[in-house]
C-alpha cells in the first residue's frame, strides 16, 4: 500500500529531479559547449572535447543519481510502489538538495572555476527541489510512518 498520489511538492520535486536528469543527458549529447554554457568547469569541457570517457561517466552518474531521487519523490508520493528506505531516502534528498543550496555561501569565498553567477542561480535552483522534497516529505509523514507499522 503507498501513500495517496496528493502530495504537490513531492510530485514537483520528483518531477524537477527528473528533468534535471534529463539536462545531464543532454549535456552529453551537447558536448563540450554544452559543459561549459552549464558550468561544469573548462576542465571537463576540455576532457569531452579530447574525447575521454570522465565527463561522460561522471555526468551520467549524476544523472541516475538524479532519476533515483526522482523515483524516491513519486514513490513518497504514492505514484509508484513504496522504494526500500523511502523516508530516510526522502530526508537525506531534502538534507543533500539544501546543504548544496546553503553552501554557497563557503563556494563563493573559494576561487573555484565556476563564476560566482554559477554558483549562486545554482544554489537558488537546488534550494527549490530542496525545499520541495523537504516540505512533501513533511506534509507525507503520518503516511510514511504508517505504512511502516502496517
Amino acid at each position: 500500500m503507498s501513500a495517496p498520489a496528493t502530495n504537490f511538492w513531492l510530485i514537483t520535486g520528483g518531477v524537477l529531479s527528473a528533468i534535471a536528469a534529463l539536462m545531464h543527458i543532454a549535456i552529453i549529447i551537447g558536448g563540450p559547449d554544452w559543459y561549459r554554457f552549464f558550468g561544469a568547469g573548462e576542465a571537463m569541457a576540455q576532457a569531452a572535447e579530447q574525447g575521454r570517457l570522465m565527463p561522460t561517466l561522471v555526468t551520467l552518474g549524476i544523472a541516475a543519481m538524479l532519476t533515483i531521487w526522482a523515483a524516491y519523490a513519486f514513490s513518497g508520493a504514492g505514484l509508484i510502489l513504496r522504494l526500500p528506505l523511502l523516508r530516510t531516502a526522502l530526508v537525506i534528498i531534502s538534507t543533500i538538495y539544501l546543504l548544496r543550496a546553503l553552501a554557497v555561501v563557503l563556494l563563493l569565498l573559494i576561487p573555484t572555476e565556476q563564476s560566482p553567477a554559477f554558483w549562486l542561480w545554482s544554489s537558488g535552483i537546488v534550494l527549490i527541489y530542496g525545499l520541495a522534497y523537504a516540505i512533501g516529505t513533511w506534509q507525507a509523514w503520518p503516511e510514511l510512518s504508517q505504512l511502516d507499522m502496517k
